[in-house]
């Protein structure tokens, strides 16, 4: 890992880009940017829900964010899926190309005033992928392109250990949405705890629901944890279709 220049950390409020960024934090990288894009429609390559509680999650964690809105790909079967991940792409890597560029200034700037030599921009970006290859093969290359390096310490995890770790750290994850047999509405609004986690490994062996939601099983928030200076506290409503649900955030604010 390169020490010249700022991460950047794509970050969705969600359990495994906050758990990167909470690594990234603990091997030292200088994370000066938080980075989260906001799906208009169905995503391939983004975690959808309520990423507009990224902002204040953003101001808990004390770390400057950038939002980026795409346009919106709703879910099209006449559409290659490999084509529509590509084009999910593009405005994430054009706003990074332009935060790359602003970086680099700022650091010209800042080795003019004090003689000192450094490279400035974009040094890596932190994903939180953990078995998907579609998306992480894209992110690669997106960095391979910006020349940086990409830190992704849940990539081929093993589920269960890294469930047991964000827990040991002190995360308080909750779950904001659902879609999957065997997550009935009583899972919307849940915490996950030991017991949560015993019971979405049950899950796993009758329905193969993955532990992490690595499938879109379902959708996680952050509410609090080591990085973060104070908690999210949430106030919603349950909407629940019969197989499927989500909360709907009605307010959030920092405790």
């Amino acid at each position: 890992m390169t020490d010249d220049g700022a991460w950047v950390s794509l970050f969705s409020g969600g359990k495994d880009s906050s758990w990167a960024l909470y690594r990234a934090l603990e091997e030292g990288l200088d994370v000066q940017r938080l980075v989260t894009v906001h799906p208009v429609g169905d995503s391939y390559m983004y975690h959808v829900p309520a990423t507009e509680l990224a902002a204040l999650a953003a101001e808990s964690i004390g770390i400057e964010l950038l939002e980026v809105e795409p346009e919106d790909f709703e879910a099209d079967a006449a559409i290659d899926s490999s084509v529509q991940g590509d084009d999910e792409l593009e405005p994430l890597e054009a706003a990074l190309t332009e935060l790359d560029a602003e970086l680099t200034a700022e650091g010209d700037e800042a080795d003019g005033a004090d003689g000192a030599d450094g490279t400035g921009g974009i040094a890596g970006v932190t994903a939180g992928a953990v078995e998907s290859e579609y998306q992480t093969s894209r992110i690669e290359g997106m960095c391979d392109r910006l020349g940086c390096d990409l830190f992704a310490p849940l990539w081929q995890e093993q589920p269960r250990e890294l469930a047991d770790a964000m827990l040991d750290a002190g995360f308080e994850i909750v779950i904001i949405q659902v879609a999957a047999h065997g997550l009935d509405e009583s899972w919307l609004g849940r915490t996950i705890d030991r017991e949560a986690l015993a019971e979405l490994e049950a899950l796993n062996e009758e329905y193969g629901v993955h532990v992490l939601g690595e499938g879109g099983e379902f959708e996680t928030l952050v509410v609090d944890g080591p990085h973060m200076e104070r908690r999210l506290d949430l106030e919603y409503e349950t909407e629940w279709d019969g197989t499927r649900g989500r909360l709907r955030i009605t307010d959030a604010t920092l405790e």
